[in-house]
């Protein structure tokens, strides 16, 4: 599995109602600012202590921040603890807004 996903490749997995855990790592004003429905927010920083409690390893997750950086750092971390699934989202939320949901605010 790829450590990046398209946010074309996401939406049509939401389309699809395939199942995964979109994990928002952003701090909590951000994630106030403009998130994608249905996602956890667990803020970078929270990672460490709290993924192997509120996250299956075995489940698809994809990771999101502001514009894929913090994503592909969670991402790299949760594939090293045993989450083969984990995802980036490349680009970020500032990518789904530009090429899958123009209403999303920007920041």
């Amino acid at each position: 599995m790829d450590f990046e996903i398209t946010p074309e490749k996401v939406k049509a997995l939401l389309d699809e109602q395939a199942p995964f855990t979109l994990l928002d790592v952003r701090e909590p004003w951000e994630f106030e600012l403009s998130q994608i429905a249905n996602s956890k927010l667990i803020s970078m920083g929270d990672i460490p202590t709290c993924a192997h409690q509120e996250l299956d390893p075995d489940e698809h997750i994809i990771v999101v921040c502001h514009h894929g950086v913090r994503s592909m750092s969670v991402t790299n971390w949760l594939r090293q603890q045993g989450f083969d699934k984990a995802q980036s989202l490349r680009g970020g939320i500032d990518a789904w807004s530009k090429h899958i949901d123009s209403k999303l605010p920007t920041y």
